[in-house]
């Protein structure tokens, strides 16, 4: 059972851990032991409340499918134990990223004092560039 909250919680049915063989170099032991773990968790049949179904739907995250799958593969470490225990974590987090509710945006203006200085620190580095061409004299 992983805790996310106080008062919510997936129990270890919702979650489906499958081991499978982990990529890449590993030496004579990597054709023999599946040591990293591909976990599925399924949105839409979870017992998460709908608010936090409903944001992880909305997020925009690889690793959660059109069918509201959420597929985790952790092969990071040489056990099987702590592949496990990482891709739990995982899953944990993108569960409590859903529950951060996102402020409301102010649309805001510059006030008439900010567009005044913007305006004379645009005229006064403009006349420093004027002053940068070439020095023409005058034979007269």
């Amino acid at each position: 059972m992983i805790y996310i909250t106080r008062n919510v919680h997936i129990d270890d049915w919702e979650i489906e851990i499958n081991p499978i063989r982990a990529q890449g170099s590993g030496g004579q032991n990597v054709n023999k032991v599946a040591s990293a773990v591909h976990l599925r968790f399924d949105i839409n049949t979870s017992s998460l409340p709908a608010v936090y179904k409903q944001r992880l739907l909305q997020m925009s995250d690889r690793r959660i499918s059109r069918e509201g799958v959420i597929v985790i593969k952790a092969q990071t470490h040489r056990t099987l134990e702590k592949n496990k225990e990482d891709a739990l974590l995982r899953l944990k987090n993108i569960i409590l990223l859903a529950t951060i509710e996102q402020k409301k945006r102010k649309p805001t203006r510059p006030s008439k004092n900010a567009k005044k200085r913007r305006a004379d620190r645009k005229t006064k580095r403009g006349k420093v560039k004027s002053l940068r061409g070439k020095v023409r004299r005058d034979d007269g």
